[in-house]
């Protein structure tokens, strides 16, 4: 598991793109994760994922448990820019791939912010066999994202 307070270093520094969190709000999350790994301690990349039995309290994840009955969530995903493009996050959605089908999961499912954009991110979901089922405006119109799944084989 990684180390917290790297961990939060990392995601609060990339708090626009996923969310600020505190340190008491970083272990609750890892607590309820299904699957949470990082490289260098979480220093330079980082994934969390929840399953559909999480008590977790978010409106992201409300959407899929909405419309699916069993997924494993992807709540966060960061790759520091110096570890960007080496395949860092590609490696940790493999582990995330084959952990889920292990536990019995077929679908993995997250949403990427396309206001304010974050082209980089859907792009890269794109090339791991993501594909859009539907959009939503959040937290009082601030932002609007679209939700993704991947079905496992």
């Amino acid at each position: 598991m990684p180390n917290i307070a790297v961990i939060l270093a990392l995601n609060n520094a990339n708090a626009e793109e996923t969310s600020l969190l505190d340190e008491a709000g970083m272990a609750n999350l890892l607590r309820a994760a299904f699957f949470a790994r990082g490289t260098d301690r979480g220093s330079t990349a980082l994934l969390i994922a929840l399953d559909h039995n999480a008590a977790y309290v978010n409106p992201n994840f409300q959407w899929f448990k909405e419309r699916r009955s069993s997924f494993v969530y992807i709540d966060r995903v960061i790759v520091a820019q110096s570890s960007r493009g080496q395949g860092t996050g590609k490696k940790l959605y493999q582990d995330l791939f084959a952990a889920a089908k292990k536990a019995g999961h077929d679908r993995v499912v997250c949403e990427v912010n396309i206001n304010p954009p974050n082209t980089v991110s859907e792009a890269f979901h794109a090339s791991m066999g993501f594909t859009g089922i539907g959009e939503a405006t959040i937290l009082h119109g601030k932002k609007t994202v679209r939700y993704f799944e991947k079905i496992l084989k």
